[in-house]
């Protein structure tokens, strides 16, 4: 399999490329030339990599200049325009504008004004005062920025779970390529479906993989075109980092040692030495390659989980389990909750059209839930409060509400399609829409999307005035956290969810990876309480419709089953558990 830089990769270097272009004061025009060349190349499914240069051009928004800018960057991993503004500014900016709040003009600003080019080097322009009296940086904006620091710092060296997974894939059919190397699968805390990750951990085993036989094979994974620097080379184990940072430790391993290898370098660290100490106590010790007899060595099982787990008289644990919160113990008692899987979901509650910021229209997306084999869908676009997501006024939603139920007309019970809407949370608690439109819908989803910084008694004051509305059916992104980008808002969440129990509110696993919100602990006290829960996708296009496998990994992770979610009933049973018709 030839190695090749896929159209995810292309679609970020052109963006880059537009960012650091108006950084550098470059022409709009330009800059807009290259933004729309990345979202096309997010968006194509021409493989551009194998694609040649005639049928480039015939790709809308695709120039002949942009074409040969994509085949640079499909040849070499980057292109001549982007070199020349990476030597005259540095990497460095392109970290800057990761930031929370950080466009290309506030870079600009601080590069002429005072010469930053780095995260350390804003810190350190912070700390000295010298960002004081610039344009645009007041008081509260300069501790915004010191607060972004802190924020990302904390989350540097992490990925979100849905960039680790597609950079795994990759690596997962580049090593299967190999001949010799049967079977490749990611651990660690990728397979544990954990939000964000922090390296990589790949087991590949097959006769490429025996001890003796590993050289070709370490050789083959070294060649690997996104690599940025390699760490350490060994007879079976290789670690890099990929072009974008991410750490990635690929093991070779005997096929006998498999199962071994996969529970040891699965398990959460807290896991694994409950595991140990639980094998030590019968007479066993466990290792990375095998579960064996204490007193002779001789190997008990090694290689399935299935046998490890079963060697220690436990029942197989799901991986999301694996953290050490009980989980052995239920497994021991033959106890283990039956987890919830994406198969059990029967509708998407949560989406926006191009009646408000989203990318296709109500039928686009009826049709879209189809193809994915759903049952019902909820229309929620935006209200007045959001004008940059071109929010619905009253007269505007009554006008949607009547469309969306034209569609699901249209549509003759191949799929329900909901009336719903994502109203805004105002600063007091307030919503921004009509009550008497509210009553008119099916599905209400509050949420809020302004005014983050508020104190935690206001914030939680907020949002449980909001849901404290008999029109409310639903509490969107809870936190309103964006990952590796934005901190939850200060929010007793304890209160909040006790409150949405007691009024028959649902919370929402809000399944975009740029969100999954709510985490693991706050969707298990959801289920200590009583609280109920609901998972939809939050998608702005027909691409993002029932998408919700990340979502479903948190769930798994805070041990719900099917029954603890709404939206695994059918249609009736969905609305019979709303809170206004329960």
């Amino acid at each position: 399999m030839k190695n090749t830089i896929d159209n995810r990769q292309v679609a970020r270097l052109l963006e880059e490329t537009a960012d650091l272009m108006e950084i550098d004061g470059a022409d709009s025009f330009r800059v807009r030339s290259y933004r729309r060349a990345a979202e096309t190349a997010q968006q194509t499914t021409v493989e551009l990599a194998a694609t040649e240069t005639a049928e480039l051009l015939a790709i809308p928004g695709i120039g002949k200049g942009m074409a040969a800018n994509i085949r640079a960057i499909t040849e070499t991993g980057t292109f001549p325009q982007r070199e020349e503004l990476l030597a005259r500014y540095g990497a460095g900016l392109l970290e800057l504008l990761k930031l929370p709040g950080m466009g290309p003009k506030t870079v600009a600003l601080l590069w002429d004004a005072a010469k930053v080019a780095t995260i350390d080097q804003l810190a350190a322009a912070i700390a000295e005062g010298r960002l004081n009296g610039l344009p645009r940086m007041g008081e509260k904006q300069i501790a915004k920025l010191s607060k972004g620091i802190e924020d990302y710092r904390r989350g540097a060296g992490r990925f979100r779970i849905d960039a680790a997974e597609q950079e795994a894939a990759r690596l997962v059919a580049y090593l299967s390529s190999f001949d010799g190397i049967d079977r490749v699968t990611p651990a660690g805390s990728l397979r544990r479906g954990r939000e964000t990750v922090g390296d990589l951990d790949l087991l590949a085993t097959g006769p490429a993989c025996e001890p003796g036989s590993t050289e070709a094979a370490v050789e083959h994974v070294a060649a690997y075109a996104d690599i940025r620097d390699i760490i350490a080379k060994g007879e079976n184990k290789i670690s890099f980092h990929t072009r974008e940072g991410l750490q990635v430790d690929v093991r070779l391993l005997p096929g006998s040692s498999y199962g071994a290898a996969l529970q040891y370098f699965t398990g959460s660290k807290a896991h694994n030495v409950a595991l140990r100490q639980r094998a030590l106590k019968m007479g066993l010790t466990l290792s990375e390659w095998s579960l064996a007899r204490l007193d002779d060595e001789s190997v008990v099982a090694a290689a399935t989980e299935e046998e490890i787990y079963a060697a220690l008289d436990l029942k197989w644990i799901p991986p999301e389990m694996r953290e050490s919160l009980g989980e052995i113990e239920l497994a021991a008692r033959g106890e283990l909750p039956l987890l919830i899987g994406l198969n059990d979901l029967r509708g998407d509650l949560h989406m926006h059209t191009t009646a408000s910021d989203g990318r296709n229209s109500i039928r686009e997306m009826a049709e879209a839930a189809v193809a994915r084999g759903l049952g019902y869908i909820a229309i929620t676009d935006h209200t007045k409060a959001l004008a940059m997501a071109n929010g619905l006024d009253e007269k505007r939603a009554l006008e949607h509400m009547a469309r969306i139920r034209e569609v699901d007309s249209e549509m003759e019970g191949r799929i329900r399609v909901f009336a719903g809407i994502e109203v805004d949370i105002m600063g007091d608690g307030s919503l921004d829409l009509d009550d008497e439109v509210l009553a008119q819908l099916d599905v209400v989803i509050a949420s809020v999307h302004s005014r983050f910084e508020q104190p935690r008694e206001e914030m939680t004051a907020r949002v449980i005035r909001a849901i404290e509305n008999p029109n409310v059916d639903i509490l969107g992104h809870p936190t309103g956290r964006l990952l590796l980008r934005r901190e939850p808002y200060d929010l007793d969440m304890g209160a909040v969810i006790r409150r949405a129990a007691e009024l028959g509110v649902a919370l929402e696993m809000n399944a975009a990876p740029e969100r999954l919100d709510l985490c693991d602990r706050d969707l298990r006290l959801a289920k200590e309480l009583g609280a109920k829960v609901v998972i939809s996708t939050d998608a702005h296009s027909i691409a993002g419709v029932g998408r919700m496998e990340y979502g479903v990994s948190q769930l798994r992770r805070a041990w719900l089953s099917a029954g603890d979610v709404l939206n695994t009933r059918e249609a009736e049973g969905f609305v019979a558990g709303l809170r206004r018709r329960a």
